[in-house]
């Protein structure tokens, strides 16, 4: 989910990578997107089963307000650059659902094992 975001915002001109491994090849840091996400997403589940209702609520809220700030920061290191009419809210927004669909998804999966 993740990569094609970032193909299809990449593909509208509306952000890109300058810093990236492979850049002949990717158009978007595939380092990030096959590497680092799914290492977060796995911590990330890990503290959702060790923390109640509230606590999943809050941390997905926390993860989510994090993101922009390691956006902006990306930007200030030549990571990742945006178009003027980008708005770190939907960095938010993006990452809010992104780890709400992950863990409902992984709550879904684990209902069905057993």
């Amino acid at each position: 989910m993740a990569t094609y975001l970032d193909l299809f915002f990449v593909g509208k001109d509306v952000y890109r990578f300058p810093m990236r491994p492979m850049k002949d090849t990717f158009s978007i840091n595939i380092a990030f997107t096959l590497g680092v996400l799914p290492v977060l997403v796995l911590i990330f589940l890990q503290a959702m089963n060790q923390v109640n209702r509230w606590g999943k609520v809050g941390l997905i809220l926390f993860i989510s307000l994090l993101m922009p700030i390691f956006e902006k920061f990306a930007e200030v290191i030549g990571w990742f650059e945006h178009t003027a009419n980008w708005k770190h809210l939907y960095t938010f927004i993006g990452y809010l659902l992104f780890l709400s669909l992950i863990y409902l998804f992984y709550s879904w999966m684990a209902k069905r094992k057993g």
